[in-house]
């Protein structure tokens, strides 16, 4: 919680993209990335990211990533998920 009471923001970023081969994470495109959006907690992020995964299931290279920018920010701290 943070100093208002409100839940601390653990803040996530969704994105992704087609890939250049099944056993990398290199993107064939950076220029077409889709940058799902950023969500204020992991829950949110996961049900974003797998609404994109299930949409692209038929794509076997495109991948959606969750990316934890609260530990980007803030990587003194740590924090589940």
């Amino acid at each position: 919680m943070s100093a208002t009471g409100e839940p601390k923001q653990l803040l996530h970023l969704v994105f992704g993209g087609e890939l250049k081969n099944l056993d990398s994470n290199e993107f064939r495109d950076l220029d077409n990335l889709d940058i799902v959006g950023i969500f204020p907690d992991y829950k949110s992020a996961e049900a974003a990211w797998r609404a994109k995964a299930q949409a692209s299931v038929d794509n076997a290279l495109q991948r959606y990533f969750i990316v934890h920018l609260h530990r980007l920010l803030d990587p003194e701290h740590t924090e589940s998920k």
